[in-house]
Order: structure tokens, then sequence, then C-alpha cells
């Protein structure tokens, strides 16, 4: 994709998205000239970001498969980005063909995108939405349509919530979607890790996204913790996400910069009395 292809209504092409820059990390073409320079900023100051937009996705698929296994059939994906291959409906379906999937996301590529390729799909949604706005959400007559919200469903939020640059307003958003599981849901969850990152390559990537009308804030492992609170995590926990259960034996180097993921589960009876 260049600036001389046609872009959707209210794109500008010479502004950074990150949607198009994370199509960029893992290979995709759904991106401008744009997107592109600002990744090879990004992969300048951290040379693995390919290697772990690629572990991220693959977290992903073994995720929504281990939860299809259990028997959960609904998956609320917010920040869904441009698709690409093994995308939660088809991973989700091909396991449990009754099920359910609304993708949520508010970049009109990927909107479009997603419209397009889902459009003879009757198990699927596609709305508008923003993370920022997450009561508009949960309450969209559409998600609401598609996910029963009193039977098991899975929520997904991969590689979006560092995109909140605000501590307690990122902190409040996971609250308000983790606290509206019913018992037997779950959160599935990945996030930007500073590990043993310098405050100034930090400094640096957050300065790169500044200019994507976002914003960048990895933090450290406490307070990603902090989002699967009251939850029970699927072992092996709280890892670097090429190493949640991984298909081959991996070890892991606790303190890395990267991506930590964990799938947490709502205990059965926390509603319960």
């Amino acid at each position: 994709m260049s600036e001389q292809d046609e872009a959707p209504p209210g794109i500008d092409p010479s502004t950074p998205s990150v949607a198009r820059m994370y199509d960029y990390y893992l290979g995709g073409k759904d991106n401008f000239a744009s997107d592109r320079a600002a990744a090879e900023k990004v992969m300048r100051m951290l040379p693995n970001v390919r290697h772990i937009a690629r572990e991220n996705r693959a977290f992903l698929g073994r995720a929504v498969r281990h939860l299809t296994e259990m028997g959960i059939d609904q998956f609320l994906d917010i920040g869904t980005g441009l698709p690409t291959r093994e995308n939660v409906h088809q991973v989700a379906l091909e396991r449990s063909p009754d099920a359910r999937i609304v993708y949520v996301d508010n970049d009109p590529i990927v909107l479009t995108h997603a419209r397009a390729l889902l459009a003879d799909n009757p198990r699927t949604t596609v709305i508008d939405g923003d993370l920022r706005d997450v009561k508009a959400i949960t309450e969209h007559p559409e998600v609401r349509a598609a996910i029963d919200f009193d039977r098991p469903f899975a929520v997904i939020l991969c590689a979006i919530v560092h995109f909140i640059g605000d501590d307690d307003e990122a902190r409040s958003i996971v609250a308000h979607l983790r606290e509206g599981l019913p018992p037997g849901g779950a959160l599935v969850l990945s996030h930007g890790f500073n590990g043993d990152l310098s405050d100034r390559a930090i400094a640096d990537a957050e300065a790169v996204y500044s200019t994507t009308k976002g914003a960048l804030r990895v933090r450290d492992r406490e307070t990603i913790a902090g989002y699967f609170s009251g939850l029970e995590l699927v072992e092996p926990g709280l890892v670097h996400v090429g190493a949640w259960r991984p298909e081959h034996d991996l070890e892991e180097d606790q303190t890395a910069a990267g991506v930590l993921g964990a799938v947490g589960l709502v205990p059965p009876a926390r509603h319960a009395g």
C-alpha cells in the first residue's frame, strides 16, 4: 500500500497508525510509508520487535484454542487490528462451529478490511469502538446481540492496553471488562513489558508512538499482573508471550523486555452469595 493508493475516508496516510505499524511488523502489506518509517525507527531501537509481534500473535491463537477446548464459544476481541493468519474467528470456529466472535476497532482501515473479510460470515460481528470508551463497547447493541453476557465468554485485549497512556485509566478500563465477565469467563491480555529496557529506550519508543494519535506506555510485571486481579491464571501464569504454552520447550528470561501475556479465568463461585 502506498500514499497513492486510495485510503478510506478520514484517513491521513501521512500519519502513522498503531494497527498498520503492527501489520508491518507481522510482514503485512496494509500499511503506508509513514507507518513503515515509524516502525523502522522502533525496530532500530528494539531489533526484536518483529519477533515479539509474531510471538504475540501466536500467543493469541494458542489462548483462543485453549479456551475453545474448555468450552468457551464467545469472544469479544477489542483492538483486533488488521486481519492476518489465524484470526480469532478462524481458530474458534475450527473447533467450535457455533462460536460467536465480535471484533472491535476504531481504525477505519481495520474496519474496512474486517467487514469485507467477514461479510458472509454470520458468526462474526465487526463494530467501531474505542477502548477509551469501554462502556460504549459493552453496551453496544450489536455486542449485546452477539454475546450472551450471562454465559462464559472471553474478552481479548492483546497488545492494546499499553496504548492507554494513563495508568489509572488503563486499570479502570480493564477492571470494567473483568468485572463484567460471568463465572467461567476469561480475560486474555498481553502487554508491553519494560523489563531491562533503559529509560532512554523507553522514552524514544514512546516518542515514536506519540506521532500515531495515540500513546505507548510499557509497564512493569506487577502492574500487568494487577489487571488479572481476582482471576485464576491458567498455567503457566503471566509470562513472555512466547513462553505461554509453546509448541516447543522455551527457556524464559524473566527480566527481558518484551510482551507479557496470560489467560485469567473467573472462579465459578465469584458472584455467589
